[in-house]
């Protein structure tokens, strides 16, 4: 499977190379080191999957490319598919960023959750097939479902607690259970990244911004 052009590619790269990179932040630098390194073996993982198709990369050319041993990438990823784990771990530093404007109380929560949404489809929406890549290698293996479903639990606790504090406030209904609007909120943004990487049309961030509005019309509070 070929996906997209080397031009395509390089504004995922740039992006994922930035210094600022939410789940990087926080950490000391032992720490901080080793999430680089992944970041490094991620990116040129993708570089080579967008010049040669997912299925025709292999962990060698991956460790070559980065200038890396073999043993090196295996301390890090189990698989050649478990090398998108990184983009979870991306994901999730965004929601972790949510949480942390939530909890200052300076901003509305639909101006919260609405950000999130847009970010969250930042890297995916760069590609369609990059999208569907990332989704089939979930599909195919046992153990990236695994890592998925801790990523995603441990989202929906933050985000829950978004959602809770917009109850406080009274912007959010209180008829809801927080709980249940987390999983809602997850199934949205998923769904809609799924369907757009099938059909392929307009940006996923368009995509996103109306899926946002009608997840937020149910959550709102009745006038």
């Amino acid at each position: 499977m070929k996906m997209g052009s080397t031009s395509e590619f390089a504004d995922i790269l740039e992006a994922l190379a930035a210094e600022d990179l939410p789940h990087l932040k926080g950490m000391g630098r032992r720490e901080r080191r080793a999430a680089e390194t992944r970041v490094r073996l991620f990116r040129t993982a993708i570089q080579l999957f967008a010049k040669r198709g997912f299925q025709n990369v292999t962990i060698e050319d991956i460790t070559e490319a980065a200038d890396v041993g073999k043993g090196t990438f295996f301390n890090y990823f189990e698989s050649k598919d478990h090398v998108f784990g990184v983009m979870a771990e991306i994901q999730l530093g965004k929601v972790r960023e949510a949480l942390a404007h939530a909890e200052t109380g300076n901003e509305k929560t639909e101006t919260t959750l609405r950000r999130l949404f847009s970010r969250i489809a930042e890297e995916p929406g760069r590609s369609a097939e990059l999208t569907r890549a990332l989704i089939s290698s979930i599909s195919a293996s046992d153990r990236m479902r695994v890592i998925m479903s801790e990523r995603m639990a441990e989202g929906r606790q933050m985000l829950a607690r978004v959602l809770e504090l917009g109850q406080e406030r009274g912007e959010v209904s209180r008829e809801l259970k927080k709980s249940e609007m987390a999983v809602a909120c997850q199934q949205s943004v998923l769904g809609t990244m799924l369907l757009w990487s099938l059909r392929g049309e307009g940006s996923l961030g368009s995509w996103m911004e109306n899926s946002f509005k009608h997840f937020w019309r149910a959550i709102e509070p009745k006038r």
